[in-house]
């Protein structure tokens, strides 16, 4: 490491760079060598992370951003590292493939389980698995082919299931609740959305995302999600500020997010730190627990985190002051984005009745393209409110886990059209604070 870290710090004009590596080498030292346990394999994939680092340094725009941006760095070199030793072992993570669907800001996302279990495991679980399982090897096969006595076989084998089970997360339901609602109907009311030929109008929204909720100290929401079908509420949440919190420096707030599944008759819960700033709002963590033991994401964990709570370069949030920027167009149900990334625009202004209620808004539309191709529609009025969310699928999301698109299942749900490709309207969201 040393001899590529003097050659970095040691030209000149690099006199950024190696402040700011300084200050920061020892926690992605401590990152590294955390994740890879073998200190020669750790110390080279230290000398590439501050090579890249060094020669991508340029297109850092935000200098406060270093340490997220080089622990980054990391932890894609680490992934790297390990797919390698996969591919060594006979282990292609890609081949692992079952399903289940997690809680994120955009709703319910897909989640490959057995791949975020397996990538936790020891090489030699790893191995062992493969082979019996997905190649279906025999256990003199499996000694055969690694040159191990077949009782060696079988020890590691049992041994791997037992590390395998003990990660595998379980029901994350806490505890029986008696099915009563709180403050939202039971029954989505009748809602009416009609385009106005009005100029959108540009509004102050300080709502977190997925959770509209504005992380402020006293706000306090109930959140419900309808079924597309019968319109009745299948879960809610109680959303409210706890205090004040501070991740890895960042000052933001602490919400809690209690989840009451409806249909299944039980209660999970979320924690989250936020910030608010003049400009965004952004997630920084979320807490949940798995077998009773408590997990935390932050925005310094990477894709794991921006997949499914960040937003925007370095994590930058969404932006408070909403306006029309042009980049996505909308005519009728006909929607063109200009820019090839996750984007989040104003797409014109709309009458939105629910109930007895009538509502003046803008629609804002938030695409997203990585791993879950999915649209959302946010109704907010001029107090910078959510008054309706509704969250569309592309034809083909989840299509190993539902075996039909979206269209096949559901041929009479409104669609969009979004840059020639289908979505299909899935579910909808409303708060106590339009009643």
């Amino acid at each position: 490491m040393k001899p590529v870290l003097n050659n970095i710090v040691g030209g000149v004009g690099v006199s950024n760079f190696e402040n700011l590596l300084l200050k920061n080498k020892l926690a992605v030292e401590r990152f590294v060598k955390f994740k890879i346990s073998n200190i020669s394999d750790a110390e080279d994939i230290l000398q590439e992370i501050y090579l890249i680092a060094f020669k991508n340094f340029a297109q850092l725009n935000n200098r406060n951003s270093f340490k997220y941006w080089i622990l980054g760095i990391a932890r894609n070199k680490c992934n790297d590292y390990f797919r390698k030793k996969a591919k060594y072992f006979e282990m292609p993570i890609e081949e692992l493939n079952e399903l289940q669907l997690i809680s994120t800001r955009f709703g319910y996302v897909e989640n490959n389980v057995v791949n975020d279990v397996i990538e936790t495991l020891a090489d030699k679980d790893k191995q062992i698995l493969y082979l019996f399982y997905w190649k279906e090897l025999s256990q003199l096969e499996i000694a055969t082919k690694l040159n191990i006595p077949i009782g060696t076989v079988k020890s590691r084998l049992f041994t791997a299931k037992q590390n395998f089970k003990r990660m595998y997360p379980s029901d994350t339901c806490i505890r029986k609740v008696d099915n009563i609602m709180k403050t939202l109907p039971k029954k989505l009311p009748e809602y009416k959305i009609t385009p106005l030929s009005n100029t959108p109008f540009e509004v102050n929204c300080e709502e977190l995302q997925g959770l509209s909720i504005i992380p402020k100290l006293g706000e306090r929401i109930v959140l419900g999600l309808y079924d597309f079908k019968t319109k009745e509420c299948d879960e809610f949440s109680e959303v409210c500020v706890l205090g004040k919190a501070e991740i890895h420096g960042i000052e933001g707030v602490e919400i809690i997010s209690t989840q009451h599944d409806i249909k299944n008759n039980c209660v999970n819960e979320r924690t989250f730190v936020a910030q608010l700033t003049d400009t965004h709002c952004r997630y920084l963590s979320e807490t949940h627990k798995e077998n009773d033991v408590k997990k935390t994401i932050t925005f310094l964990d990477g894709e794991i985190f921006m997949n499914n709570w960040g937003f925007g370069e370095d994590n930058c949030g969404t932006e408070i002051l909403l306006k029309s920027k042009g980049i996505i167009k909308r005519i009728g149900n006909v929607v063109t984005k200009t820019v090839d990334k996750e984007i989040v625009d104003i797409v014109g202004c709309y009458k939105v009745k629910i109930g007895e209620k009538s509502f003046n808004t803008v629609c804002v539309m938030d695409i997203c393209d990585f791993n879950n191709p999915i649209a959302i529609e946010q109704y907010i009025d001029e107090n910078g409110r959510t008054i309706l969310w509704r969250r569309f699928n592309r034809d083909d999301w989840a299509i190993k886990r539902y075996k039909k698109k979206w269209s096949e299942q559901f041929p009479n749900n409104e669609q969009l059209i979004i840059n020639g490709e289908t979505y299909v309207h899935w579910y909808d969201c409303i708060t106590d604070y339009i009643l």
